[in-house]
């Protein structure tokens, strides 16, 4: 069973994220809904796979995904960005990114990230 971080500042979204994994092989060992929080935990608990929502209130994402990345330094957690929006409105800040690809949260399901995790272990 992969390990799952997942940072978003939506409650609700948290919660239902977790219903949602959890019968699809994906284990939620934890969630944060800030970058304090996330770094903390990211480190406590090393988790399979990060889930990071590009747009955490007053927060960005896409920095946290970069403090993160540094934080793991030479043993990288892999971090798949998280939104609402399409990938489109942030194909580049996304590609700029240390994550190894995005997911919108409509989309989100088990097979979705062991689909993405799989992808860069096959390049």
């Amino acid at each position: 069973m992969l390990r799952c971080l997942i940072v978003d500042d939506s409650e609700r979204f948290l919660a239902a994220a977790r219903t949602l994994l959890e019968p699809d092989g994906i284990s939620v060992i934890g969630t944060a809904s800030t970058g304090e929080q996330a770094l903390r935990l990211a480190a406590e608990l090393r988790p399979d796979v990060l889930l990071v929502d590009i747009d955490l209130g007053g927060e960005s994402g896409l920095r946290l995904a970069g403090q993160l990345a540094a934080q793991a330094g030479t043993d990288p957690i892999p971090i798949i960005l998280i939104s609402l929006h399409s990938e489109e409105d942030y194909a580049e800040l996304i590609a700029a990114s240390p994550a190894i690809g995005f997911l919108p949260k409509t989309a989100l399901s088990g097979s979705a990230i062991t689909e993405t995790l799989d992808g860069v272990r096959g390049r």
